[in-house]
């Protein structure tokens, strides 16, 4: 059967079927109106980085996605779930979804091995031995089944960061997340990170990342979708958005990252 083809609100049409997909959304802090009727899908097997200026709105949108923020108007799609329906069950949905986010948020008390395997054991009640073997084959996929014992302050910043992604995929997620997770490290430990999301997307995971490393989302998303003032301006191909872009604000908006 040829892949189904859907429609976005900027851009060319994307290929797949829609893991997400966000439809008219709007949400506001008081009078303010963050994101303003904006829609798109990320399709199976996708990398979709998500880009624009501070306080565009990305992180809003991430918010939205994993329930942290209630939309205001619109639908949030996972699968065939409308997980902005209230009657849905937010620990089932949250479940589907791996988050990270730019501080890492690792338990300081619990060593690597503890804080991956954590929701497997507590609230998916998985057995110890099974938990455990599932996380060690992914921390061993990352590099860090030799941390497995550690704690985190004895791990770099990338490290952490790593390890939070690892358990982030612990339950083999539908859709993984990434909210801005190289904004808290140290440029020199950026690549590693990067170059794990990169593996991530080779194995064929589903992500939407937020941003502000363009030369990588320039190099790894399929798709880029550009947030301007809570309106999505952009959503397109890499080369069409970061390479080519017709329009003045698109222009100076990478232009001036392209000059940093």
């Amino acid at each position: 059967m040829a892949d189904e083809i859907t429609s976005t609100e900027v851009g060319a049409p994307t290929i797949g079927e829609p893991v997400l997909r966000i439809d008219n959304v709007v949400k506001r802090f008081g009078d303010v109106t963050v994101l303003d009727h904006i829609s798109f899908d990320v399709c199976k097997h996708e990398t979709v980085a998500l880009l624009g200026p501070s306080g565009s709105g990305k992180s809003t949108v991430m918010k939205c996605i994993n329930l942290l923020e209630q939309v205001n108007d619109g639908q949030i799609w996972l699968g065939q779930t409308d997980i902005t329906d209230p009657r849905e069950d937010q620990d089932k949905i949250r479940a589907r979804i791996g988050v990270v986010f730019r501080q890492f948020n690792l338990f300081s008390h619990m060593t690597v091995l503890n804080n991956v395997t954590l929701a497997a054991r507590k609230v998916h009640k998985w057995p110890r031995e099974k938990a455990e073997e599932k996380a060690m084959g992914l921390l061993k996929r990352i590099g860090m089944d030799a941390k497995a014992k550690e704690y985190p302050d004895r791990l770099s910043g990338g490290q952490q960061q790593r390890v939070a992604i690892c358990r982030a995929l612990m339950m083999e997620p539908e859709l993984l997340l990434l909210d801005e997770i190289t904004s808290a490290l140290d440029p020199l430990l950026v690549g590693e990170v990067l170059e794990m999301v990169g593996e991530l997307k080779r194995q064929g995971a589903t992500i939407l990342m937020a941003t502000h490393e363009m030369s990588f989302a320039h190099d790894a998303a399929d798709r880029i979708v550009l947030l301007r003032r809570g309106h999505i301006a952009e959503n397109g191909s890499p080369h069409d958005v970061m390479d080519n872009p017709t329009d003045p604000e698109t222009q100076q908006f990478f232009a001036a990252y392209n000059r940093v």
